[in-house]
């Protein structure tokens, strides 16, 4: 499970129930920790170690689509590094280092060229925005960068170059090649992008966690109840199957679904407002496998048991 943000009433909830956390450190708090130490021990005090360890926390995923190259975000980019070496420091402190790991969300609009795979980078901006936080991942042994990855803005950016199906995980030929690999489907495309990006920056072992990615059950093109259905029942199987993306073979995905509810008081286009896999009213939306409903469900009951 992640949250945006540490809110007491979540964690509270979260007690006792096994489920690993990834924790945000939001965007506003940013500049406030960079290059303050002790704020960044209190807010390691009052919003990690204060619940640690009824509460897995998996990762604190510091900063959520900074953008360098522009943007409301992009003022932002100098804090991002210097806040997670804060962060790190005071996990480390706690002699929790080994358990807990500080990264930091970027997403694909980073990667200059996704197409093919092989070729992606972090050029300009985004390379010497994203080089020294690849570094440090190495250098703490924090090695995983969490990446949203969104096939449907993929496909409505470029419909004629990016057919639904390929996006939907159902496209049943055409599959374009990239020397020894053949993509199949968007989202692997996307994902090797995304690795070898972060390769030519200096993270050959780096692991990509996907920290988001959805579909949208109306509010633009192509998104409906149906799409919706069949890239979630699609992208679980996939991401659960083991078999990997081409570029890293016979492995899980780790990947989390972008979101519980549809965030109906979000602005910006109508889409944004439908990628829950609730509706306000607190009904499902779609049938997806049973495992992973029951997981689901069990994490909706626990939310829904606290006053948010």
């Amino acid at each position: 499970m992640r949250i945006y943000a540490p809110n007491p009433q979540t964690l509270q909830a979260l007690r006792g129930s096994g489920i690993e956390l990834v924790l945000d450190v939001p965007n506003s708090d940013l500049e406030g920790l960079a290059d303050d130490a002790a704020a960044a021990r209190k807010w390691v005090q009052d919003n990690v170690l204060n619940y640690n360890p009824d509460v897995k926390f998996r990762i604190i995923a510091v900063g959520n689509e900074v953008n360098p190259n522009g943007g409301e975000t992009a003022r932002l980019a100098p804090f991002v590094l210097p806040a997670m070496s804060k962060i790190y420091d005071a996990i480390a402190s706690a002699g929790l280092k080994d358990q807990i790991k500080v990264s930091t969300v970027t997403y694909s609009a980073l990667v200059s060229n996704s197409f093919p795979p092989s070729q992606g980078p972090f050029d300009g901006a985004s390379g010497s925005f994203m080089g020294p936080i690849i570094n440090f991942l190495k250098k703490t042994n924090n090695m995983q960068l969490l990446f949203n990855i969104y096939p449907y803005f993929s496909h409505i950016g470029d419909p004629q170059n990016v057919p639904l199906p390929y996006a939907l995980f159902t496209a049943t030929g055409g599959f374009p090649q990239d020397g020894q690999f053949q993509y199949r489907n968007l989202f692997d495309a996307m994902l090797d992008a995304a690795y070898s990006a972060v390769e030519k920056a200096g993270g050959p072992n780096v692991k990509i966690v996907v920290s988001e990615t959805g579909w949208p059950s109306a509010g633009g093109p192509s998104a409906s109840v149906k799409n919706a259905t069949t890239y979630y029942r699609n992208l679980i199987n996939h991401v659960q199957g083991g078999s990997g993306s081409p570029k890293r073979p016979g492995r899980a995905i780790e990947t989390y679904l972008y979101a519980m509810f549809d965030d109906n008081q979000k602005t910006g286009a109508e889409s944004e407002k439908h990628f829950g896999l609730f509706s306000p009213s607190k009904q499902p939306k779609y049938q997806i496998p049973q495992s992973t409903w029951s997981t689901i469900a069990l994490v909706e009951s626990l939310i829904l048991s606290c006053t948010i």
